[in-house]
C-alpha cells in the first residue's frame, strides 16, 4: 500500500466519541439491505463537546432505489445528490447525507464536476461504521482520491516555487473550493483550516505529492508531473465556481422539501459561521422554499454568504 493510502486508512480508523458511534449505528439502521458504511466529518470533529452542536455525517449506501421506499426520494438523491436530513439519537442532534457508493467514488475523483465531496472528505473524517470490510476498503479508496483531487487541480494555478512548502497547495487548494461554493464562513476560513492541524496537512502533502508522482511521473526538474495544464485548471475551476453556486441553491430549494426544518438549520449555520442575527418568521417556516430563495440572494449582496 502506498503512503497516502496508510494515512487515510489510519484517519478514518482514529477513535470516536462512543455517542458519535452510536448514532452512526442508528443512521445505518434506518437503511437496512442498503446501508453500506458511514463517515463522521465536519468541524464538530475537533470539538470534545458535542452537547448543542450540529454533528456531520455521510451515509453511503449501495444504490437509492434500495434506500428509498418512495421513488421520488430515490429520484431527488439521483437526480442533485446527496439528500440530507435531519437526524437526533442518544440527545445529540445532527445531519446526514446520502450517497450512493458509486457516487462516493466519483465525487471524490477528478471526475467530479464540483467541490462539495472531495473538499470535505480531503480534510479530516471517520469511518465510524461500515456493513464489512468491503465497504470499509471501498470508503478508504475514494478518500484516498479527494487530497489527489485537490492537489493536482491546484498545483498547474500555483506559481512554481521550489522554496514553498507543499502545505501551500492545502491553503491555494482551500481557497479556490471557498470560493466553488455558497459559504458563510469569514475571509481566511481556508487558511486557519490548516494552520489548526498543520502537521496533519504536511504529513498529507507529502504523501499525496508521492502518490500523484507514483500515477503520473516525475517532469524534467524533478518535480511532480502535472495533470492538467495551467489553464485547463484554472477553466476547471471557473467552470466550478459557476457550478457550485448554482449547485449550492438547488440543493437549498429541495433542501426545503426532503429536510424537515431545513430553514431553521440554514439560519444557525450562516448565523454560527457569519456572525449574523437571522430570525426566521413564521411565514418563512410554513413556505421554506420560497423562504430559502428569497433568503439567499439578500445574504450573498450582504456579504453574510459568498
Amino acid at each position: 500500500m502506498s503512503d497516502l493510502i496508510d494515512l487515510v486508512h489510519a484517519e478514518l480508523s482514529a477513535p470516536v466519541d462512543p455517542r458519535v458511534a452510536t448514532m452512526a449505528q442508528a443512521i445505518a439502521a434506518q437503511y437496512p439491505g442498503s446501508a453500506r458504511a458511514v463517515l463522521f466529518y465536519g468541524s464538530c470533529l475537533r470539538e470534545s463537546e458535542l452537547d448543542g452542536l450540529m454533528l456531520d455525517f455521510y451515509l453511503i449506501v449501495s444504490d437509492y432505489s434500495d434506500a428509498y421506499s418512495k421513488r421520488w426520494m430515490a429520484a431527488a438523491n439521483r437526480l442533485i445528490p446527496p439528500n440530507v436530513f435531519p437526524f437526533q439519537h442518544g440527545g445529540l442532534i445532527a445531519k446526514y447525507a446520502v450517497l450512493s457508493e458509486r457516487d462516493f467514488e466519483l465525487l471524490n475523483s477528478g471526475e467530479a464536476s464540483n467541490v462539495s465531496v472531495w473538499a470535505r472528505f480531503a480534510q479530516p473524517s471517520r469511518l465510524v461504521w461500515s456493513v464489512d470490510h468491503v465497504a470499509a476498503d471501498r470508503v478508504v479508496a475514494a478518500v484516498v482520491e479527494a487530497p489527489v483531487t485537490l492537489f493536482e487541480l491546484t498545483i498547474p494555478t500555483m506559481v512554481p516555487d521550489a522554496s514553498a512548502p507543499p502545505v501551500d497547495i492545502w491553503r491555494a487548494g482551500f481557497a479556490h473550493t471557498y470560493q466553488a461554493e455558497l459559504r458563510a464562513e469569514r475571509n481566511g476560513r481556508s487558511v486557519s483550516i490548516v494552520d489548526a492541524d498543520l502537521d496533519r496537512y504536511e504529513r498529507f502533502a507529502v504523501a499525496t505529492l508521492a502518490e500523484i508522482a507514483t500515477r503520473r511521473g516525475i517532469g524534467p526538474n524533478g518535480e511532480v508531473a502535472n495533470a492538467f495544464h495551467a489553464d485547463t485548471a484554472r477553466r476547471r475551476w471557473g467552470q466550478m465556481r459557476r457550478r457550485g453556486k448554482a449547485l449550492s441553491i438547488a440543493r437549498l430549494a429541495k433542501a426545503s422539501l426532503t429536510y424537515a426544518g431545513g430553514i431553521d438549520y440554514l439560519a444557525w449555520k450562516i448565523n454560527r459561521h457569519a456572525g449574523t442575527k437571522i430570525e426566521i418568521k413564521p411565514w418563512q417556516r410554513r413556505w421554506p422554499l420560497v423562504a430559502a430563495l428569497t433568503l439567499v440572494p439578500r445574504l450573498m449582496k450582504s456579504g453574510a454568504i459568498r
